[in-house]
C-alpha cells in the first residue's frame, strides 16, 4: 500500500507541474497575441503620421519658394 501512495503523490505532483507550464504558456501566448495588436497599431500611427510629415514639408516647400 505504501509504495501506491508514493506513486499517487508523485503522479499528483506530476500533473501539477504540467498544469502550472500549460498555464504560464497560455499566458505567454496571450500576451503574444496582444503585443502583436498593438504593434500593428502603432505602426499605422507611425505611418499616417508620416503621410502628415510629407504633406507638411511640401506646403513648407512651396511657402517658401
Amino acid at each position: 500500500m505504501a509504495k501506491s501512495n508514493r506513486f499517487k503523490k508523485a503522479a499528483a505532483n506530476i500533473g501539477a507541474a504540467i498544469g502550472k507550464a500549460d498555464r504560464t504558456a497560455h499566458k505567454v501566448a496571450k500576451a503574444g497575441v496582444l503585443a502583436r495588436k498593438e504593434l500593428d497599431d502603432i505602426s499605422k500611427q507611425v505611418d499616417a503620421l508620416k503621410a502628415q510629415l510629407i504633406k507638411t514639408t511640401k506646403r513648407l516647400k512651396k511657402a517658401l519658394a
